[in-house]
């Protein structure tokens, strides 16, 4: 997402036009669901992706007749089991696509689109509200905890229903529909080897803040990652004293030794990171467990460890031990909204 309002932005300072396509509801089996988005420009380029197939053809169509006209709509595609085929379509369901327009011209649009880009950039919740009336946008908001509303007018009564995993509500003649644009917490992947590598643009691509952490500049080095947040030098004995790690954190614990994981584990157990996972096969995770109960911690505590690390998928390789580590990730996020 953080890609394409960086799009956005920088197409408007080039003085370019461009239109953004939001699902903003979908129901039944669809390809992508609410919050999806594809931005389409003037010279012809696209990012994102609103779903594929024959509906996103027919949403380029829209998008290019809204970038000549000036004029927004809210289309609504309906793949009945009718239609599926017609439509070219696997899927079945109903998808509603709202098609906004934004110009160099149009200043409260670009500072929203900004600022839209700094929430993405930092490390707190932020929803992204938009108000439609008639089928048209009479606002659009933007909400952190920090900085409050912003580019919006709605009452605390109105607003605080909406502050969850996406909310739609109908308030008179309008409808209100808010998403989370930004999730809060980062990603703490200890150790640099093979399965980090691979991990780390895994997460980066499903939207998580990634910092790593290992002793080793050799490894640990932008070269190896280019895709993180932040790289950080530091012994493992260390974290607990150099890391403040709060309860939307998650911490990934790979270091190349029994001993090293042993003590980043303890130290993140004393935190109340939301995800904890370390891997390692089932004897480590074992001997891991009886070590704790040996430095203090309550046998309960490991019950907030996820070990062995990720779903179990069968995979092997650190391509497919990074996969199955980023989906119980995601499914953790996801039941936490």
């Amino acid at each position: 997402m953080k890609k394409l309002f960086d799009a956005l932005n920088a197409a408007l300072e080039q003085g370019q036009n461009a239109v953004l396509c939001t699902i903003l509801a979908s129901s039944g089996s669809t390809p992508r669901g609410a919050g999806a988005r594809m931005a389409v420009f003037a010279d012809g380029r696209t990012l994102g992706t609103v779903g594929g197939g024959a509906v996103e053809q027919e949403a380029l169509r829209q998008a290019e007749e809204v970038l000549r006209s000036g004029c927004e709509t809210l289309q609504a595609y309906c793949l009945a089991p009718n239609q599926v085929a017609d439509l070219g379509m696997v899927c079945g369901g109903n998808v509603t696509v709202y098609f906004q327009r934004f110009t160099p011209e149009d200043m409260p649009r670009r500072e929203l689109l900004r600022e839209v880009s700094c929430a993405l950039n930092g490390r707190e919740n932020a929803w992204l509200i938009m108000e439609l009336r008639d089928g048209l946008v009479v606002q659009t908001g933007l909400y952190q905890p920090s900085a409050g509303l912003r580019f919006g007018q709605w009452d605390e009564d109105t607003l605080m229903p909406l502050l969850r995993s996406r909310a739609v509500l109908q308030k008179g003649e309008s409808t209100l529909y808010a998403e989370p644009i930004r999730r809060a917490g980062r990603v703490y992947v200890f150790g640099a080897g093979h399965v980090s590598r691979a991990l780390v643009p895994v997460l980066k691509s499903v939207d998580f803040t990634v910092t790593v952490y290992d002793p080793r500049p050799e490894l640990a080095c932008r070269e190896h990652f280019p895709e993180a947040d932040e790289i950080m030098l530091g012994e493992f004995a260390d974290v607990g004293m150099r890391l403040n790690i709060t309860k939307d954190d998650y911490v990934v614990i790979m270091t190349p030794g029994h001993q090293a994981d042993r003590e980043v584990l303890v130290q993140a157990l004393r935190t109340p990171a939301t995800y904890v996972g370390c891997i390692g096969s089932r004897r480590k995770i074992e001997t891991t467990r009886a070590y704790l109960v040996q430095q203090g911690l309550p046998a309960e505590t490991w019950e907030r460890v996820h070990a062995p690390i990720g779903l179990p998928i069968g995979g092997e390789t650190p391509a497919e031990i990074a996969v199955s580590i980023a989906a119980e990730m995601i499914d953790h996020r996801s039941k936490q909204q």
